[in-house]
C-alpha cells in the first residue's frame, strides 16, 4: 500500500521525514499523514516523489515490478482517487461509530432515569438494622445521588457529540 511504500522506500534511501519533506517543499506533517495512511499526496507530488526516491509511481503506489508500465498521470489520478475513497470510506465508518455511541449514551442515561423514577425512594423505607440491606441502600442512594448530578452534563455531552457526528448532506 501507498502508505507504507513511501515509508519502507524512505528509509531504505536514509531520508528522514523532513530531509524528504525539505526536498519536496512540504511540511514534515505531510509526509508523516501519507506514511500513516491519513492523506495521499496528489499526482504531481507523487510524480516528485518517485523521482526523489528514484522509484517508480507503480511502485510507491504497490504493483509489483512485473506489472510495471509506463506512468501516465491519469493512471496515477485514478490510482490516488481509490486510495481517498478508501481513506473517505474508513471515516464515514468512524463517525457512524461515534454517532452510534453518543446516541446509546443518551438512551442509556434516559433508562436509568425512567428505572429510577420507578424505584422511587423505596430503598429508604428499607430494614437498615439488616447490615447487607443497608450498604446495599447506601450504595442505591449514593448511586443516586451522583447519577443525578453527572448524568445531566453526561446527556447534554452526548446529545451534542451526536449531532456534531450526524451525517451532514
Amino acid at each position: 500500500m501507498l502508505k507504507d511504500n513511501i515509508k519502507i522506500i524512505r528509509k531504505a534511501k536514509g531520508l528522514s521525514q523532513e530531509e524528504l519533506a525539505i526536498k519536496l517543499n512540504v511540511v514534515r506533517q505531510t509526509i508523516s499523514k501519507w506514511e500513516q495512511g491519513l492523506s495521499v499526496p496528489d499526482s504531481e507530488l507523487l510524480v516528485s516523489l518517485s523521482n526523489i526516491l528514484d522509484t517508480p509511481v507503480s511502485t510507491l503506489l504497490g504493483e509489483s515490478m512485473m506489472e510495471q508500465k509506463e506512468d501516465s498521470l491519469k493512471e496515477i489520478r485514478e490510482k490516488l482517487e481509490k486510495i481517498n475513497i478508501q481513506l473517505a470510506q474508513k471515516k464515514e465508518t468512524k463517525r457512524k461509530i461515534w454517532n452510534f455511541l453518543f446516541l446509546s449514551i443518551c438512551v442509556i442515561l434516559i433508562a436509568i432515569f425512567i428505572g429510577l423514577i420507578l424505584l422511587g425512594n423505596t430503598y429508604m423505607e428499607w430494614d437498615y438494622k439488616d447490615p447487607e440491606l443497608a450498604i446495599l441502600g447506601v450504595g442505591v442512594h449514593s448511586f443516586v445521588w451522583l447519577f443525578i448530578r453527572i448524568a445531566p452534563i453526561i446527556f447534554i455531552c452526548s446529545m451534542i457529540g451526536s449531532y456534531l457526528t450526524r451525517k451532514k448532506k
